[in-house]
């Protein structure tokens, strides 16, 4: 096999189309093809000079890569498009650039703050995999007090529904009011871990991740600002420096 070949979907991934994994699940779907052909499994290796489209679109490797830093508001969901109609987060960034951006790392529909965007999906993969220890902090406010064993029970690790949750740390700063550190982050952690002890969130925000926090970046909810290639690679340094 020639050196220069790479997986189809690190091809993507380099070409903005989407993170990696994101790239395998449009692959599957048949929406990809190389030379003519439909190239529909995972791993597949190219060659520069093959000819890759997207829905019939070609795509090329990006030459300029884009960090972006967005404050997602609550009522828009964290995808490129969706089958519901529903508001992407997305749709606050794509008038601004003329690159496809992708999210990396996800919110759900009811929970707001900073989610990142990019074209570089090296950065994308190496950002979103738990053996890098990114952490991402997130406030949680709830309707009524936050009965102890919650903060126990989160730090200890709890099993819901065959999943396995464990936080890094979580502190109680109001009777009502939590502060949650998380690395992994599986779908709907939070959620789900405080809804198997009967509290009912209020509000879920997601306020840092790595050494970024939407203070500093002084974002409005909706509002969004580029950060520098240096600036976001200083989130898996700083994630480095931590677990050395």
């Amino acid at each position: 096999m020639p050196d220069n070949q790479i997986r189809l979907q690190t091809y993507l991934a380099h070409c903005g189309v989407a993170s990696r994994r994101a790239s395998e699940k449009i692959m599957e779907e048949g929406r990809v093809k190389v030379n003519g052909q439909v190239c529909s499994t995972p791993g597949t290796k190219i060659s520069p000079s093959d000819f890759v489209t997207v829905d019939g679109k070609p795509v090329k490797p990006e030459t300029e890569m884009h960090y972006v830093a967005l404050y997602k508001p609550k009522g828009y969901v964290c995808t490129l498009s969706d089958e519901m109609d529903r508001p992407t987060a997305y749709d606050l960034l794509k008038d601004y650039f003329n690159v496809r951006l992708y999210n990396v790392g996800r919110l759900d529909m009811y929970s707001e703050g900073l989610v990142l965007f990019t074209n570089d999906g090296d950065f994308a993969a190496k950002l979103s995999h738990p053996s890098n220890g990114v952490e991402k902090e997130y406030l949680v406010e709830t309707v009524y007090p936050i009965p102890d064993e919650v903060i126990d029970g989160f730090c200890r690790g709890v099993r819901v529904e065959n999943v396995f949750y464990k936080c890094v740390s979580a502190r109680k700063i109001k009777p009502n009011q939590m502060k949650v550190v998380l690395v992994e982050g599986k779908n709907r952690e939070i959620r789900n871990v405080l809804n198997h002890f009967g509290v009912r969130i209020k509000r879920l925000l997601r306020f840092r991740v790595g050494n970024l926090t939407i203070e500093k970046l002084k974002l409005q909810s909706g509002k969004f600002c580029e950060i520098s290639k240096d600036e976001a690679f200083g989130i898996l340094k700083m994630a480095q420096n931590k677990k050395n």
